[in-house]
């Protein structure tokens, strides 16, 4: 259980160091992850400064200790708690594989946000396509993480 408790305190000190550090960029990085076109992309790094452009570029080298932190933290949960041991083969196996899975989704987003902030690259609109489509998936693992760990630990109380 220590590798879960390290793993989720690591992840609340990531995910609250970067909401602090890029909480100046507006819109926010949300608005940016969704953007499934060249133009709406571009619209949103035209509202920001070059300051925030490069917060924002530095921000996404950091993002990949918070990614393995998130993906260790969820497999080890799902894998060590017994209230997933209740839920179906799938879904256990699922639980275990959500947030590693999200983790994958987020790094191939970080690095086509790498590339795709880092000069304008507007002939290459299925790239924007793939980065905010991989985006939208991860925020959906995501929230199905935290769905199931209600669910498991709602059926371990009953």
């Amino acid at each position: 259980m220590r590798l879960v408790w390290l793993s989720g305190t690591l992840a609340l000190l990531l995910l609250g160091g970067l909401a602090w550090y890029l909480e100046p960029l507006e819109p926010g990085v949300f608005a940016l992850q969704l953007a499934f076109t060249p133009r709406a992309f571009g619209d949103i790094i035209h509202l920001w400064s070059a300051e925030n452009l490069a917060r924002y570029r530095i921000h996404l080298l950091m993002d990949f200790a918070l990614i393995l932190a998130y993906s260790v933290f969820g497999h080890s949960l799902a894998s060590r708690l017994r209230m997933f041991a209740s839920l179906s083969r799938f879904w256990s196996w699922f639980a275990r594989w959500c947030l590693p899975g999200a983790g994958a989704l987020d790094v191939v987003e970080n690095v086509l946000h790498g590339w795709l902030t880092e000069v304008p690259r507007f002939g290459v609109p299925l790239v924007y396509t793939v980065s905010a489509s991989c985006s939208l998936a991860k925020w959906l693992l995501l929230a199905a993480f935290a769905l199931l760990v209600a669910y498991a630990a709602a059926r371990t109380e009953t």
